[in-house]
């Protein structure tokens, strides 16, 4: 009987088996690395606000503790977004006049909040609470970076799973003593490793298997 195919369908079997493969290995890289790039994540992208204000001379110039406006912070899951009544305190006297802050007078006139826009967004799926980690030691600019130095803020960090479990592998490294969890210019210690893990007992900090556990922050 007549060879039905010709001697190079096996090579081209192979050649096209191997080529698929090669291709949704490269296909999957290339999604992997696009999830890491700033377009995807965010990071280091300014932000337009209907008010663009500048926590570099909030904070860096003036001095204003974080809590004034997150008040939330120490007791929430969130933050919180400062209302503008707390804008006003200052502003119904300093630079009252000025055009660029008309929103805000605008939005305390009405009562009608002002739209910000979200900077540090987490997917629905993720559960982060401010609280427990202020309260453990963790400090402001660990994972929003030097916003005393942000004209505009920005998100300092990837905010990706991994980025949030190489801390929980190791939370020694972000812990901080409690009076400098504000203090934006605060610098690790050379023997932090150290000092992180008294910080991590005395603070009653669980477990490694818990801590990275599904259910810490997907619930």
């Amino acid at each position: 009987m007549a060879q039905i195919f010709h001697r190079s369908t096996n090579f081209i079997s192979r050649f096209s088996l191997f080529s698929a493969i090669f291709f949704a290995g490269l296909v999957l890289t290339l999604l992997m690395g696009f999830t890491r790039t700033s377009y995807f994540t965010r990071q280091n992208v300014s932000t337009e606000q209907p008010v663009q204000f500048s926590h570099k001379h909030h904070v860096g110039d003036d001095g204003i503790d974080c809590r004034y406006c997150h008040t939330g912070v120490e007791t929430s899951a969130t933050a919180g977004i400062p209302p503008t009544k707390t804008c006003m305190n200052c502003h119904s006297v300093l630079f009252n006049d000025a055009g660029y802050l008309e929103p805000v007078r605008q939005s305390y006139r009405t009562g009608e909040s002002i739209r910000w826009v979200k900077v540090h967004r987490l997917p629905d799926f993720v559960y982060f609470n401010h609280s427990i980690h202020i309260n453990k030691g963790v400090g402001c600019s660990t994972c929003h970076g030097s916003v005393n130095q942000m004209p505009l803020i920005f998100q300092a960090s990837p905010l990706l799973m991994e980025w949030c479990l190489s801390c929980h592998r190791d939370p020694a490294q972000a812990l901080r003593p409690l009076d400098q969890v504000y203090n934006m210019d605060w610098k690790a210690p050379a023997n932090q490793a150290e000092v992180g893990k008294k910080f991590a007992q005395e603070r009653h900090l669980r477990n490694t298997a818990e801590l990275t556990s599904c259910s810490t922050c997907h619930r």
